[in-house]
């Protein structure tokens, strides 16, 4: 993470009108997220993503719990701290263990991963070192997910590497309730 922000964040009282409407409900709060008020600098862009980025985290067909799964994964894959700090409350919220979030660092090779969460951390992999699912993983995940949760999984995965590749690059900065997430780098 670098140490300032590239782009910083806006504070509440000096968003423009159109970086409130972009932000919506999230503006209400007296205190934004470090993330949303970076990404309110471009209201059109993020009033454009929010429909996409509330399917992939509230409307997709896969599981709560895997979702996260794989989007704790692409964050430490990119070592998108702010990612995975986020995402840590998120996924404990969503079902998913302390200890299985800090196993997260080690991928699919980590002992005690069932075999869906095995399939999934595969296939974050794959696609982050070669951009595809290998055949092999497609098929296991094949065995629990149909069409469109498996094309949902791609695109959570997609998604949050997009997302992960802006948080590092933007230089967004922990808000100062994401303390408490393991995290192995020193970057």
């Amino acid at each position: 993470m670098t140490t300032d922000p590239r782009i910083p964040p806006i504070a509440r009282d000096e968003m423009s009108a159109e970086a409130v409407a972009a932000l919506g409900v999230l503006a209400e709060s007296d205190s934004v997220d470090n993330v949303f008020a970076t990404f309110a600098q471009h209201p059109d862009l993020f009033r454009r993503y929010l429909p996409f980025g509330n399917h992939v985290l509230f409307k997709a067909t896969i599981g709560k719990r895997e979702t996260e799964l794989a989007i704790l994964r692409i964050g430490s894959l990119n070592r998108a701290e702010y990612e995975f700090a986020q995402h840590t409350a998120m996924g404990l919220d969503r079902g998913l263990t302390a200890e299985e979030i800090a196993r997260v660092h080690e991928g699919p090779a980590a002992e005690g991963w069932s075999p869906l969460d095995r399939a999934i951390l595969l296939a974050v992999d794959e696609l982050f070192a070669g951009g595809k699912v290998s055949d092999e993983t497609w098929a296991e995940l094949a065995e629990f997910y149909d069409t469109r949760q498996l094309m949902d999984l791609v695109f959570s995965i997609g998604t949050y590497n997009m997302i992960s590749w802006s948080l590092n690059s933007f230089g967004v900065q922990l808000d100062e309730r994401l303390t408490d997430h393991p995290w192995p780098f020193d970057d």
